[in-house]
């Protein structure tokens, strides 16, 4: 029997799943193996009838330029109960794999980990190679790499916030924005410089300071007040959903929320619209202070996970696929493929990634003190400093309370 690939893809969805997959399965084909798309995540390795499409050089061909994901997406995440029980080797060894290939973040690549460790304690000779994704941008690949999909859902979200930004202007109201990003704040921030929104809240900036939904609030009105004093009856305020994830159990309890959960242990928040709370919490603070303003609520997530690929995540998804079958056949494995700046392809071990503690790979925060964010705190962002106070008591009494730096104990 021919020797065989199977390819994985777990997680959420972000632009280049699609092109990855299909680069590994046209130039594994061209190298004569058979490559196997696992549909369902890790779900199909713990099952009996594995859910899968052998792929051939038409479907790939077709797919690898397109949004979404051909292989249907899982979080499935296997207890150490499904190893003892439920792991499928036959799947392995009647298929004669050799390589199995994982597509996702930080959760499907320490599960991918958890499989390589599994097979070599049963002796079978199985590499793994996983290759990083997610929109969110908080893998920590060397030399600030991106990874493949934020390229291009910046861009989308750009988009769509360039165009909330123009409605503002246009009906001289405001507009509060989230933009995904679990851990950390690299899409908002991304998308609302894009914009030169006036305020971006990400959980980064409470370096100094616990985030409270009563900070974020108030970093909006900041702007709002800004504006006011500028003579500027719009704008938009960008807040990364991170923040949200951050917030004390109470506080969450507080505002009504309650929370289902991944298999990760994550909170759901695709099914929470952050910015509409946001609003809701803005728009009653403006009231209880008297400020009239009008503010809508707006959520980018979904829309930028499926998106086509932009040229940029199309070629580098296509090195990364390409780059998978480099390593495999100079016999490395347990690692991640990435691309460094010179365009060389280079291995990236999961065990040296992962907190010793946790197992886990702890994510890539925005760096806020780079001259590229402190140039945006400084001057894309409108806010209260105490040049404006005098100004500013024309609104609120006490406008120390929403003077930026202040608020952040910076």
């Amino acid at each position: 029997m021919k020797q065989s690939i199977v390819i994985l893809t777990g997680g959420g969805p972000a632009p280049g799943m699609n092109t990855v997959v299909g680069s590994i399965a046209k130039t594994f084909l061209q190298n004569e193996y058979r490559v196997l798309g696992l549909h369902g995540g890790y779900k199909g390795l713990f099952s009996p009838d594995p859910n899968y499409t052998e792929l051939d050089f038409t479907c790939a061909d077709w797919i690898f330029n397109r949004g979404g994901s051909y292989l249907v997406m899982s979080r499935f995440k296997p207890s150490d109960n499904d190893f003892k029980e439920n792991f499928n080797l036959n799947f392995f060894v009647e298929n004669n794999i050799k390589l199995l290939v994982t597509v996702g973040g930080d959760d499907t690549a320490s599960t991918a980990n958890r499989i390589a460790k599994f097979l070599a304690e049963k002796n079978y000779p199985i590499a793994n190679i996983h290759v990083p994704k997610t929109i969110d941008n908080d893998l920590p690949l060397p030399q600030n790499i991106p990874t493949f999909g934020y390229h291009t859902a910046k861009a989308e979200g750009t988009k769509i916030a360039a165009t909330v930004y123009e409605d503002a202007r246009t009906s001289a109201n405001w507009f509060i924005v989230s933009a995904m990003g679990r851990s950390a704040g690299h899409l908002a921030l991304g998308i609302g410089a894009s914009c030169h929104y006036p305020m971006i809240v990400i959980p980064e900036m409470f370096n100094k300071t616990t985030i409270t939904a009563e900070k974020i609030i108030n970093l909006a009105i900041s702007s709002i007040l800004k504006r006011k004093i500028m003579g500027v009856p719009h704008g938009a305020i960008m807040i990364s959903e991170g923040v949200f994830h951050e917030l004390s159990h109470e506080e969450l309890l507080s505002c009504g929320v309650k929370f289902t959960y991944d298999d990760h242990g994550h909170p759901e928040l695709g099914k929470i619209s952050k910015a509409q709370m946001f609003n809701d919490m803005v728009e009653n603070k403006l009231k209880s202070l008297g400020i009239s303003v009008k503010s809508r609520p707006v959520e980018i997530g979904y829309e930028v996970r499926c998106v086509t690929p932009v040229g940029y995540d199309l070629m580098y998804c296509s090195q990364l696929g390409m780059g998978v079958y480099k390593l495999f056949t100079e016999g490395v494995t347990g690692c991640m493929v990435y691309l460094d700046l010179n365009g060389n392809i280079k291995s990236l071990y999961l065990k040296d990634m992962q907190d010793p503690a946790t197992g886990k790979i702890p994510p890539r925060s925005v760096n806020i003190h780079t001259d590229k964010v402190q140039q945006i705190l400084d001057h894309i962002l409108n806010y209260i400093t105490p040049d404006e106070y005098e100004a500013a008591k024309k609104y609120v009494p006490n406008p120390e309370e929403y003077d930026f730096k202040k608020i952040l104990n910076w």
